[in-house]
């Protein structure tokens, strides 16, 4: 059994549109990366974070990574164990792209391999949206699902936990933008209307049947028509500077669908192939510069495996 590992796991791409809370998918960068070592001493160590500016706390009870790791390591009634974690964090903070979500899974995956792997990456998923929980105040599943399992995920349901990996048509990628202005996910979860029309949720749900079923159907244009958001995107919509107008250039410049990344700042487009998603950010960014808004762009497939050793 090893005594030490390194781990990446991605960022992902929560809610694709008309998914709130239960469709996710993972891509390759940007994301997090963890070291983790074993000890002799029993206990839980987060010796250290980098590249987070002093934001996250090191308390191993408040930051996401050591708390699930303690979390799974008194499941599997492994206590006793000593480890100490080193965070490195290779993405934004409060980008959109499950950034407590790529930290928690990386924690995770290693100890998992660390105990000789123990659990199945699904199993793991509860441990995660521990963290998810500390982080936000609700454990969703629709970040840490797929950053653990790769792909696009379905969360069918929440209780009991029931979790569908969908297909991903190929040469699908996506186009990210991260808007450098300041949208904290409680805050954005705390605009969301509670009270919903009934048309306006059969339209929901109609959107979200239809992306599932474009994905299997490797369908692009049924994937396209379904991205469309009629309760949760007007509302965040208004914290993202020119969203409408950012849609309207992803979309002239050959996108097969556009919105909103988790709760945002981030942007994205689903695109046909990499060199259509390279001209998106480029149009996108190209825009937000106009506006004053320094941005940083991310090009990607769909991650399909998930977290890896490094």
């Amino acid at each position: 059994m090893k005594n030490s590992i390194k781990v990446f796991a991605p960022a992902t791409v929560a809610n694709v549109v008309c998914g709130f809370d239960v469709l996710g998918f993972a891509v390759n960068e940007p994301g997090d990366e963890v070291t983790m070592n074993l000890t002799n001493e029993p206990g839980v160590k987060l010796l250290k974070i980098i590249g987070d500016g002093g934001k996250l706390p090191l308390a191993t009870d408040k930051n996401t990574v050591s708390a699930s790791v303690k979390h799974f390591l008194k499941h599997i009634n492994r206590e006793d164990v000593g480890v100490e974690i080193v965070l490195e964090k290779k993405m934004p903070i409060g980008s959109g792209l499950g950034s407590s979500s790529a930290s928690t899974v990386a924690g995770l995956f290693a100890i998992n391999q660390l105990m000789g792997n123990v659990l199945s990456a699904k199993e793991l998923v509860p441990f995660a949206m521990k963290g998810e929980e500390l982080a936000c105040g609700f454990g969703h599943a629709d970040n840490v699902a797929p950053a653990l399992m790769g792909g696009f995920v379905l969360v069918r349901s929440y209780e009991p936990l029931d979790l569908i990996s969908l297909p991903t048509p190929a040469n699908l990628f996506a186009a990210i933008v991260y808007p450098e202005v300041d949208v904290p996910t409680k805050d954005a979860r705390q605009m969301i209307r509670r009270n919903v029309l009934l048309k306006d949720a059969v339209t929901q749900w109609g959107n979200v049947a239809g992306l599932v079923s474009g994905l299997f159907l490797n369908d692009l244009d049924l994937i396209g028509r379904s991205m469309t958001d009629v309760l949760i995107e007007p509302v965040r919509s208004i914290l993202i500077p020119d969203f409408p107008l950012l849609r309207q250039l992803a979309m002239e410049n050959q996108a097969i669908g556009f919105g909103i990344s988790g709760s945002g700042p981030s942007v994205f487009a689903l695109a046909k192939d990499e060199s259509t998603a390279k001209k998106i950010t480029q149009t996108l960014q190209n825009h937000l510069k106009k506006l004053n808004i320094n941005s940083h762009a991310y090009v990607s497939a769909v991650n399909a495996e998930g977290p890896k050793i490094i």
